[in-house]
């Protein structure tokens, strides 16, 4: 067999691609720094002139324009001459005032994530996390240090969860049940959008006692107080509450297995006969090829936790049936994410 000349090879192939990940964080950082200075909340209003946009956001004019031009050129926000404006992307999701904003997620990225993520080459070699707990400090104490930072937080789990829950809730056979309750359920985002989609459902949200308030004003600014209560509780040290369907979103993948078979069997011991768990993440394909998000926010788990990690849904179907639950299956979500369903 004739060999190809390298150069031959060389000629075929473009290093594009390698360039657009490798220098991913500049487009990344663009996004956040806009979320930070509220761009898209700015223009949710209504266009705006370059330079009444720029006095308003506070921008140096050295770099303003090329900020600007860059967001334009990332297809997040359009031009026409001087006047920009947000796509239809960015008004839905990314302006403060509306309830489809899922922000709160990015600016938790940019306030801790991103720094911690410039340390992954040592949480690789070490397997040890890179954020608060680095310095001797508590990843959590950091985050519930004030109400403003909790909220943050909680306002970031609603942006991650959010397409999740929807989906949820027009998948699953709620017709089949009368309560619900979600497991570390934060700001509360999947109780209500089950409940504004079954309105013959009642359940709540199980989550550490500093959340309630928080919880309790999400649900009350929708109108489902009557329906929806708080349930505190650290699950690591009191019993789950019972209802019909159980859910567990974006919490099993921050803990070891060990604790993760802990959290299963204590869903398990609190479901009457018949009930349901729901557990949903960014769940991995079973080739461990294709959910580059999942597998990316397994990494995040290493930044961020002593033992947690992402799995695939074969391995949360084996534990799901190592700790009693029958007739598990997996089905997919909106985006990278996945449930998979176990019955009592």
């Amino acid at each position: 067999m004739e060999k190809v000349p390298a150069s031959s090879v060389t000629d075929q192939l473009s290093p594009e691609r390698l360039l657009q990940i490798g220098m991913g964080f500049w487009a990344s950082k663009t996004l956040l720094s806009a979320v930070e200075l509220g761009v898209f909340t700015e223009l949710a209003g209504g266009p705006r002139d370059a330079s009444d946009l720029i006095e308003r956001l506070g921008l140096h004019p050295r770099s303003a324009l090329d900020f600007l031009d860059a967001l334009v050129a990332l297809q997040l926000l359009e031009r026409k001459e001087s006047v920009y404006e947000n796509t239809a992307e960015t008004n839905i999701f990314l302006d403060k005032a509306k309830p489809s904003y899922v922000g709160g997620l990015l600016e938790m990225a940019n306030a801790r994530l991103y720094p911690f993520w410039g340390s992954l080459t040592e949480a690789l070699v070490t397997g040890l996390p890179q954020n608060e707990a680095k310095r001797g400090g508590n990843p959590f104490d950091a985050i519930y240090r004030d109400e403003a930072s909790l909220r943050g937080f909680l306002q970031a789990m609603t942006g991650v969860s959010l397409g999740a829950a929807r989906a949820i809730a027009r998948q699953f056979p709620w017709a089949d049940y009368g309560t619900f309750i979600d497991i570390g359920a934060a700001q509360g985002v999947l109780p209500v959008q089950v409940a504004l989609a079954h309105p013959h459902l009642t359940g709540g949200g199980f989550d550490l006692p500093a959340v309630g308030p928080i919880f309790d004003e999400y649900v009350a600014h929708h109108g489902l107080s009557a329906r929806l209560r708080f349930y505190p509780g650290d699950f690591f040290k009191v019993a789950c509450p019972s209802a019909d369907v159980l859910i567990m979103g974006h919490i099993l993948h921050d803990w070891a297995l060990p604790q993760k078979l802990a959290l299963l069997r204590m869903t398990y011991d609190a479901l009457p006969p018949g009930g349901a768990l729901i557990v949903y993440d960014a769940i991995i394909d079973d080739q461990r090829k294709n959910n580059a998000f999942g597998l990316l926010m397994s990494l995040n788990m290493l930044i961020e936790t002593p033992g947690g990690f992402d799995y695939t849904g074969a391995q949360c179907r084996q534990w799901m049936e190592t700790t009693g639950f029958k007739g598990v299956r997996i089905e997919p979500l909106a985006g990278p994410d996945s449930m998979v369903i176990g019955f009592k």
